[in-house]
């Protein structure tokens, strides 16, 4: 069903209603931005303690991910820093943004009871991203 939007309709001039879809279509994609397969992965790096060696972590498996997941990053990414530039009027905060946004792009193939603590890091994960976004893209 090829839906035609009117992105005119005045409906689409509430910032939340554009978010809310925009998280609701990466949401329902039948695989998250970041693979199943690489899920575990993200956790581990993001649990590394060294800095250099977790930034190196992040990127190289930023880097691994299909093509289609890591050019759709690289273009969400650098809006979401976009959106954290004007931190001051929308009151988006990096963590702000990782808080939206960490659940619906990082999630396990099954939601078992691990879930609250996972979401800690999965929002970690996104801000690690935005806050390196120069480095790893």
């Amino acid at each position: 069903a090829d839906e035609q939007l009117d992105l005119d309709d005045g409906r689409w001039e509430d910032i939340h209603v554009v978010t809310g879809a925009l998280k609701l279509f990466l949401r329902e994609l039948p695989e998250p931005l970041i693979p199943f397969s690489h899920f575990d992965k993200f956790i581990a790096a993001i649990k590394i303690q060294d800095p250099s060696l977790r930034g190196r972590c992040i990127r190289d498996l930023v880097l691994s991910l299909p093509p289609a997941h890591h050019d759709t990053m690289k273009v969400l990414f650098r809006h979401l820093c976009r959106v954290v530039e004007h931190k001051e009027e929308n009151r988006m905060s990096v963590q702000s943004v990782a808080i939206v946004f960490g659940p619906t792009l990082l999630r396990p193939a099954s939601e078992e009871a691990s879930m609250a603590m996972h979401m800690v890091f999965q929002n970690q994960v996104v801000e690690h991203i935005l806050n390196q976004y120069g480095y790893i893209f």
